[in-house]
């Protein structure tokens, strides 16, 4: 058997479901087997930090993620691992194509990589390190390890190990490439009326049993002052992963899911493609966007006066979205909010500015278990 099949074997016994990718070219052999097998919805990333936030959002709706890239990737992951999968104890095995140790022809690979281990050791990830196809099964190990344990877990697998592989096992095709758009958009935009306090407490009168994610510092906060609830996932850090938790969470549940996100998050994101091409009927994410980078200061994000972030959803492939700048528009879209089929992108024009509210006095183990416990 190729290491690829045994690879796509442990992970199946192993009842993985969702496996969010970045492309190596030294595994693109095992990227198309699992690609192949309709064991696995496979989800094509564009950024390996978003993977995390992904598979944390799957593992709360009750899934069994994986992520798989290459290990240059776990560069942009760090902050994600530490502040949400370490921080709240979310399982997430990471596969990684471990490049600048082993004939490495690119120098720009090594000195990331050349020291990794001794950076994992350093924030206490756990790892195991795959050099010979005979180790292969070392997989099983970190799975078991990853869910039993709560913790994310490092396979760094040498190219060596794909030496033997046959790149033409799977053939890869590629459908006609053809796009037809049609956009016409016009908007207009007057001073912000609302503060974002005062459009979370519009957003909450209307909740009922959707599961919600709100964005890290003072917008989770705010919500925990206006209405505490058990299905509200409140991120104490994490930046940018407010939309991949909720995409994640949206493929394995029912119900409906509502993101809190905002425009300095979202810009410094890269999953509304993402969200645009899976297509979640039951995902709305709602832009608060003040045009600041409100927990950090209010100093303005893109969005302030030059980015329209209703056109950067509609740019991404989601097709109903709607706009919001007054409380009684607010409150007419969360009226009919349900009416359609997602994903909808709701953008909420608002004011800087940050409620005085206290701390969350949970921990975020204890936010986890609350979620997870209400929503299954």
């Amino acid at each position: 058997m190729s290491v690829g099949n045994r690879v796509v074997d442990i992970m199946k016994k192993h009842e993985i479901d969702i496996i969010p990718i970045l492309p190596c070219e030294r595994i693109k052999t095992l990227i198309s087997l699992l690609g192949a097998d309709s064991s696995f919805h496979i989800i094509s990333l564009n950024k390996e930090e978003d993977g995390v936030g992904i598979c944390a959002g799957a593992y709360l709706g009750g899934g069994k993620p994986a992520l798989v890239i290459q290990s240059s990737g776990l560069g942009n992951c760090f902050n994600a691992l530490l502040s949400l999968s370490v921080a709240y104890e979310l399982p997430i095995p990471v596969i990684a194509s471990w490049r600048g140790i082993y004939e490495e022809k690119i120098p720009a690979q090594i000195p990331f990589n050349k020291d990794l281990p001794r950076a994992l050791e350093a924030w206490k990830i756990p790892y195991l390190t795959v050099l010979e196809r005979s180790q292969i099964d070392l997989l099983e190990e970190a799975i078991e390890r990853a869910y039993e344990e709560n913790t994310p877990f490092i396979v760094l697998i040498s190219p060596k190990v794909w030496e033997k592989e046959d790149t033409n096992e799977v053939n890869q095709t590629f459908p006609p490439r053809k796009m037809e758009v049609n956009l016409q958009y016009r908007k207009s935009t007057r001073e912000p009326e609302m503060t974002r306090y005062e459009a979370i407490k519009t957003i909450v009168k209307h909740l009922d049993e959707e599961i919600v994610i709100s964005n890290i510092g003072v917008p989770s906060k705010e919500l925990y002052h206006l209405r505490d609830r058990d299905l509200n996932f409140y991120m104490l850090g994490s930046y940018t992963q407010a939309s991949s938790i909720g995409l994640g969470i949206s493929l394995k549940v029912k119900r409906d899911v509502i993101v809190l996100d905002g425009d300095g998050s979202l810009l410094g994101s890269n999953v509304l493609p993402i969200i645009g091409i899976e297509k979640p009927e039951n995902l709305s994410v709602i832009c608060l966007d003040n045009g600041t980078f409100g927990s950090t200061g209010d100093q303005p994000t893109c969005a302030y006066s030059d980015i329209d972030m209703e056109l950067v959803a509609i740019s991404a492939n989601i097709k109903l979205t709607y706009h919001a700048q007054t409380k009684r528009e607010l409150e007419s879209v969360m009226e009919r909010i349900h009416e359609k089929d997602g994903p909808k992108f709701i953008h909420v024009l608002i004011k800087p500015g940050n409620a005085r509210v206290k701390n969350i006095p949970l921990t975020p183990v204890e936010i986890k278990k609350r979620f997870m416990k209400a929503i299954s």
